[in-house]
């Protein structure tokens, strides 16, 4: 990153800031910070961190003996997420509160010594703390830290007037980032709308206005062209049960509709079974159904031989009369139109799980097999530009938040001074 540099430096005693310019104080956190002493808050709304934001908890699905524990944070407060260090090592665990909240007692609650530490600035020399050494201390398997830990460390302070400077120069660049970031996003959210809405027309008939419907005893889609006919899922599809083999990979369904071996997309805070008990095996070309997450979409054809676990509802076409990758759009459609939802009521489960069992009544429409592939290949080729776009769009994103995080970085430990531009 280029910029205006200071004109000396001094190295700092913990690698994690390398230099830091010569007049900055280097302290321990302690000294500029202190825990809050537990006081309990039931009344105030609920919250947690989110990705380095205090944010507020559906009430309704806390228990109330439990929420009686929460103890207090106010706004101006700093919230930290000490557990579990070295299962997620993804999340942002440090916030400065902008709310008053009551948390779980697990989190540390800590003050700015005001006389040394600029609320703001010091929020963001925890972010950086957090992602560069917070997640480097701590013991035992949950890996948790308590704040003796975190006060041993040390960490930059400047005087006070170029603290200020700092946290005003880094709200307004930030802030300026995030709003970026806030229209590529609604961006990608509009595409992708386009992508399902011209999905969904094409599976059901509904894109060529001028096609002879009849109507027909589906609930979510009463009219479909004429030449179509109606078939029940069970007379089109069988669901398999295979033992997995000694080399085969998991294989998850995301909610995309991709399904690939994990590896292929992310492995990140993901923890992977050591027991393969009640895995099965599945086969390219297979329609994947991710029985707990089918109302999001998690559906589709996988790409790869691997295996799963038993949340996972595997189907083999009985005739060439099913095109698997068809009928992967179509669940889909029939998800975002919650007919999925409605289909899998469920009594002793929180959520409803897609079943074959319940599945194979259902009717469905059955396009010629020419149609079918007409139509999956009209889908993918309408929806490649989009999707391409999308992937540019996602990189251009991932590109303004490495530039906001190098920013956050350089800006307080010093690599760049921006007492003039702030």
């Amino acid at each position: 990153m280029t910029g205006r540099t200071y004109p000396e430096y001094q190295r700092a005693p913990e690698a994690w800031m390398g230099e830091v310019p010569a007049h900055w104080g280097l302290e321990r956190m302690k000294y500029g910070l202190t825990e809050k002493t537990t006081k309990r808050g039931p009344d105030l709304p609920p919250g947690a961190i989110s990705y380095g934001k205090v944010v507020t908890k559906d009430a309704e699905k806390i228990a109330p003996e439990t929420r009686a524990t929460y103890q207090e944070v106010l706004a101006g407060e700093y919230l930290i997420n000490p557990i579990n260090l070295n299962y997620d090592l993804v999340s942002l665990r440090t916030a400065l509160s902008e709310m008053d909240v009551c948390v779980s007692p697990a989190y540390i609650v800590l003050r700015a010594v005001p006389e040394k530490v600029h609320p703001v600035f010091g929020n963001y020399v925890l972010h950086v703390f957090d992602v560069c050494h917070m997640k480097t201390l701590g013991a035992g398997v949950r890996q948790t830290i308590t704040f003796k830990d975190i006060g041993q460390c040390v960490w930059p302070l400047p005087p006070m007037e170029e603290q200020t400077a700092i946290a005003r120069f880094l709200d307004r660049e930030t802030g300026r980032i995030d709003g970026l970031i806030e229209k590529k996003t609604r961006f990608i959210a509009l595409l992708k709308e386009k992508i399902l809405t011209f999905s969904d027309a094409c599976v059901t008939g509904r894109d060529d206005s001028q096609r002879t419907v009849k109507d027909v005893d589906i609930p979510w889609a009463p009219r479909i062209p004429k030449h179509w006919t109606v078939r029940k899922g069970k007379h089109l599809f069988e669901e398999m049960a295979r033992p997995v083999g000694p080399d085969d990979e998991i294989i998850t369904a995301f909610r995309d509709g991709q399904v690939c071996l994990r590896s292929k997309r992310r492995t990140e805070g993901y923890t992977f079974a050591e027991k393969e008990v009640g895995y099965q095996r599945i086969l390219k070309g297979d329609l994947v159904i991710h029985t707990m997450d089918a109302f999001a979409g998690a559906i589709g054809v996988s790409e790869d031989d691997g295996k799963a676990t038993g949340e996972y509802a595997v189907c083999r076409p009985r005739s060439d009369e099913a095109v698997p990758e068809y009928y992967a759009y179509l669940l889909r459609c029939m998800a975002r139109r919650n007919y999925i939802y409605v289909l899998c009521p469920s009594v002793r489960e929180r959520a409803p799980r897609f079943r074959f069992v319940r599945f194979a009544p259902v009717k469905l429409p059955v396009p010629p097999r020419e149609e079918q592939l007409e139509i999956v290949g009209q889908i993918e080729r309408a929806t490649a530009r989009l999707k391409n776009l999308i992937a540019k769009t996602e990189r251009s994103i991932d590109l303004l938040r490495e530039k906001r995080a190098a920013l956050i970085t350089a800006a307080v430990t010093g690599k760049i001074d921006v007492r003039a531009a702030a």
